[in-house]
Formats: structure tokens, sequence, C-alpha cells
């Protein structure tokens, strides 16, 4: 189905939305809302039952009922988007603008797309004005039919795919580690005895990283660390997160039975760099709900993490040198698999990534979809 030809947004206080064909919808303010300036003289149908379908990140189609007799007025289509209000919504901080869209009359449905405008897991109303142009260039509109709810979609694997190609410019050369760690606050861990049988348990990844990941708020594991210090090829006595440690052999999680995705690239205002794999023993829970919306990886050959066996018998563990890597290990991790100990380092606060916003001006880590 043919897209629908729309504007980009532009300010109510510019006097006018155009669309791709240069024509244009007057607008006015009034008592602080835009009205139109349509000619409302003409009888012409309201838009009814309107349908939201095939939605993506940034997309979707649109259609509604109309009584036939009455469309062959019909010349344009006026589309109001506005991103919903919520009750976290910061009263402080400027409003987004209203989006107005004038679209050519085309069959229904139509789609509706547009990264400028439309964002991720976002949710929007949409309302509705059929319209015909005048031979004086003003319009005649109808009212505007009732407000439909609806919500973005999380980014797909094409999308997540155009994430991976950008984390591997920057990935750096690989460098040999040999455990996977985990820091927290010995509280923690004494819960994970008393409570939890022994085992640190998966819990649902909040929401860091980029606004449309399919895994934030949904996927659930264990987060765990792998990188290393250039100088000494151990793990880094520094960390955000506590002084306790527990560090597990590297082929305890990511063995040859373990599948490897993709997760994220972002960053936090900052020159560090962050990439998420999720580590997902073949046909678990979480290797289920990865398979078909994460780019699976080869373990033994990709920019990022890699296993690989030598003749020898030996198997070598790399990690990339120049991001960070947050790895999701989706399955319970019995304590007894490793050892806990104190660092001697800082708790650097600044690097904790716990629901981190990732900068959408940075040009690194950011593809052409809504952030």
């Amino acid at each position: 189905m043919e897209a629908a030809s729309v504007a980009s947004p532009l300010s109510p206080r510019e006097g006018m939305v155009k669309n791709l064909s240069v024509e244009s919808l007057q607008l006015c303010e009034r008592d602080g809302k835009t009205e139109d300036t349509g000619v409302v003289g003409m009888e012409l149908p309201v838009a009814r039952n309107i349908k939201i379908s095939n939605i993506t990140c940034d997309s979707f189609k649109i259609c509604w009922d109309m009584e036939p007799h009455t469309t062959e007025k019909i010349t344009h289509y006026f589309i109001d988007l506005n991103k919903k209000e919520t009750k976290n919504s910061n009263k402080f901080k400027h409003k987004d603008v209203p989006t107005k869209l004038v679209a050519k009359a085309i069959p229904l449905p139509m789609t509706v797309r547009g990264h400028w405008f439309l964002s991720p897991r976002t949710e929007y109303t949409v309302s509705v004005q059929t319209a015909s142009k005048q031979t004086d260039g003003d319009y005649a509109v109808s009212e505007w039919s009732d407000i439909i709810e609806f919500c973005t979609a999380d980014y797909s694997s094409v999308h997540l795919t155009q994430l991976l190609q950008k984390a591997e410019v920057i990935a750096g050369r690989m460098l040999k580690f040999s455990v996977f760690y985990r820091n927290q606050h010995e509280e923690y861990f004494q819960h994970c005895r008393d409570v939890l049988g022994g085992c640190m348990m998966p819990s649902v990844k909040d929401n860091s990283g980029s606004h449309g990941s399919p895994i934030s708020g949904k996927l659930e594991g264990v987060i765990f660390s792998c990188n290393t210090e250039f100088n000494t090829g151990q793990p880094p006595q520094d960390s955000p997160y506590g002084r306790v440690r527990f560090q597990v052999p590297a082929d305890c999680l990511f063995s040859q039975d373990t599948r490897l995705y993709f997760g994220d690239f972002y960053c936090m205002y900052t020159a560090y760099h962050y990439v998420i794999l999720v580590l997902a023993p073949r046909g678990s829970r979480g290797d289920l709900y990865c398979d078909g919306r994460l780019p699976e990886l080869d373990v033994s050959n990709n920019r990022f993490l890699t296993r690989v066996c030598c003749q020898d018998g030996r198997v070598v563990f790399e990690h990339a040198q120049d991001v960070i890597l947050e790895l999701i290990y989706t399955e319970p991790v019995p304590l007894t698999l490793g050892s806990i100990s104190q660092i001697s380092g800082h708790q650097l606060m600044s690097l904790s990534t716990v629901n981190a916003k990732k900068d959408p001006s940075c040009k690194t880590c950011n593809i052409s979809v809504g952030r």
C-alpha cells in the first residue's frame, strides 16, 4: 500500500504545516490551542472506527470507515499525532510539539512513517480530519474523529543489526580473559544464600540503553562483566556496583551449548560505549525469547566475545578491548560455581548503568529510527 505523503513536524507558532507537495494547512493559536482555519461550510464525512495496524518502532498503518457516497469530495487527510501524557511526565520540561500531518487522499489503509516524530515503545494518540482543497487554496474540513491510542513497537532485528554493525566499527582488538564476574554488596550475596537457595536468580533487565531495545523491561537474567585491564589481563579492582565480587570460570556460563545474542549498543553522554550481549543456554526460556528477536552471533567469530576451541583441546575466551561489555546470563547461577572475594578498589558510582539513558545525539551509537 502506498505510504502517506506526510509533513515533518513544525511548531504551531510557525503558522503552517506543509506536506511533501508543498500544499499547506494554515494554523492559528487561540487560548494556547492550535485551531484549523479551514472552511467548515462543506459537509465532509467524519472518520469513524479508526484502526491502527502493522505497528513498528517508527511507522504504522491507519484506516477508518466513511460513508461511500461522500468520499469523492475528499482530497486530503489531516492526522493529529501526539505523545500520550503520563502521570510521570516532567511538568517543567518543554512538551513535545503536537505533530499535524497532511496527506493526500490515497486508498486506505495508508502508512504513516517518520523517525523524526515517532519513537519506539512510546504511547501516542491520533485523530483524523477529512478535508477538501478549494479553488482558492483553502480547505473545507470535517469534524475531528474520536481520539485513538496506540503504542509503537520495539526495534526489529533489522534495526538491531544496524546497531550491531555500528558497534563492530569501534569494538577494537580482542583480549584474552578467563572469568566472568559480578559485583554487588555483601547483603545481596547473603540474601542469595539465605532466601534463594544459594543461587543468583534472574531478574528483569532495567530500562538502560536504547529506548527501543526489545530486552529492556522484558528479558530476565543475571548481569556479568568480563572486561579486563590492559596491563594486567585481570578484572579491574574498581566497580560501581559494590565491593564484593563473585567470579566464575568463563566455561561455566559460556559453554559449547550456549547461544550468544547481540542486545544493544549505547553510551551515556560519555566517551565510554557499552555493548549488551545475551548468553542463553540452548533451549532455555531466555533462548526462546531471544531467538528471532535479537541477532545471533557466531560464538567463535564475532567482534565482541568469543569462545574458540584449539586443536590441543584448550578453550580460549576473548573480549573486545574498546567497548564495555554487559553480559546477561538468562538462567540461575549457583554460588557454588565460583568464588566470592572483596575488591581493593573504589566504588565508582559514575560508571553505573542502572536505568541509564542513552545519549540521543551520539552519532557513533544511534541509528536513523526513534531513539
